[in-house]
């Protein structure tokens, strides 16, 4: 198995270009499954996730071509079913239950895996399916769904979901009548979907706000479009330059998307420059503390809570990290402890007292985006640290240790 050895120590300077949103991605391929034809999405990562993903519409019947572009057609839809090997590794595989009943009326789909960073139940796609008119039973492991239509209705989500956002947005894309969707997601990869899903034929508006309104069509048709920048690849690349002190161009992203954190940077003593499609970070001066807590967008992602709190470990003086979205994302905790990192964890809230210099050492990864945060930790580290388990951070980065190279980073992927 695979790991990745960072020496650290130096900083990181010169241009960075950001993939594809991999949790954009993820729904937008799940979408072809409501139209018969050839659609074209533009900027898909190369990601074990999308990997997962094309491996599981082929199960169905879906052809696709290409890399990068993709040209994805779902005209002859074969199987109903998303089995458990196919759907255990990616918890975005249940995106293809709404999409499916809506199309042919019927789904069988297991339920998911992915990341062990805490609960995060179907029970909210099922119950808004089901005010859909479908019929929906829980079978040894799989989501049973079943509607001759789907019939418009209105949804209130009892917490914020994305998947959920997306998946029932997509599945009332083809139901008779009008949906509203209350409590809406408001993330950017919602209203991407929401775009392709336009240029596909659907009647959709509200997307960005948390009540998106979908009134039916009876078919939908194929479409051409492009997945936004990753917001997290950008946020934990700014955050790369501050805990190195260098200074890094990100280029082709979405500034507009990473409020809170620039934010949160700039109190931390960062300089941030905002450009319409790039931003520079520098990290020359002493970084501060700052606290954070997360919450549904546009919030502070819960996605880069571990890469902040990394930079909060050498940072002056003390700062409370909360979690609110995921209740078991303190998981890299324990490894930063081992190299030096002062953290405890209260409840919910991490207490983070800076240090001067975190120290090289064997970590493990325990899911994404803790490791992206060890990586973060080891590039500030004296000495070398050693990264494994490394296929999380395949899930959601493109090539991260060669990107980190080409900046001046000292690390490679060493065959384990």
């Amino acid at each position: 198995m695979d790991k990745i050895v960072i020496v650290g120590g130096e900083r990181l300077r010169g241009d960075v270009r950001i993939s594809g949103a991999k949790n954009a991605a993820l729904p937008i391929l799940a979408s072809a499954l409501l139209v018969g034809g050839w659609n074209t999405f533009h900027n898909i990562p190369d990601l074990v996730d999308i990997k997962t993903i094309r491996k599981l519409l082929n199960s169905l019947g879906v052809e696709i071509e290409g890399q990068g572009t993709l040209r994805v057609n779902a005209s002859v839809i074969t199987s109903c079913e998303a089995s458990y090997d196919l759907v255990r590794t990616m918890r975005a595989s249940i995106l293809v239950l709404g999409p499916l009943v809506a199309r042919v009326g019927e789904a069988r789909v297991s339920l998911p895996g992915g990341c062990a960073i805490g609960a995060r139940p179907v029970n909210l796609h099922i119950k808004a399916l089901q005010a859909l008119g479908a019929e929906v039973t829980l079978k040894d492991g799989y989501v049973e769904a079943k509607a001759a239509r789907l019939k418009g209705a209105e949804i209130y989500f009892d917490i914020s979901t994305v998947t959920g956002t997306e998946n029932i947005m997509m599945a009332a894309t083809l139901a008779e009548g009008k949906t509203l969707l209350k409590n809406a997601a408001r993330e950017p990869e919602i209203v991407n979907l929401a775009e392709v899903l336009i240029g596909m034929g659907a009647r959709i508006s509200g997307a960005g706000s948390d009540v998106i309104t979908i009134e039916g069509v009876e078919r939908l048709h194929p479409a051409e479009a492009a997945v936004i920048p990753d917001r997290i690849e950008a946020g934990t690349f700014l955050i790369a330059a501050g805990i190195t002190g260098g200074d890094v161009r990100i280029l082709g992203c979405n500034p507009l998307h990473l409020d809170a954190l620039i934010a949160k940077l700039r109190d931390a003593g960062m300089r941030i420059d905002v450009a319409e499609d790039s931003l520079r970070a520098a990290g020359g001066g002493s970084l501060r503390s700052v606290d954070v807590k997360t919450l549904p967008y546009p919030g502070f992602p819960t996605d880069l809570q571990a890469q902040i709190m990394a930079l909060m470990a050498v940072a002056k003086g003390r700062s409370v990290i909360t979690e609110t979205v995921f209740e078991n994302r303190f998981m890299h905790v324990s490894e930063m402890i081992r190299m030096g990192a002062d953290i405890v964890i209260q409840g919910k809230s991490a207490l983070v007292r800076g240090v001067s210099k975190l120290h090289g050492a064997p970590v493990m990864a325990t899911d994404l985006r803790a490791s992206a945060s060890l990586i973060l930790a080891g590039l500030a580290a004296e000495g070398t640290t050693v990264l494994s388990r490394v296929y999380h951070i395949d899930r959601g980065y493109q090539q991260i240790e060669k990107k980190l190279s080409a900046l001046g980073g000292d690390i490679r992927r060493v065959a384990g």
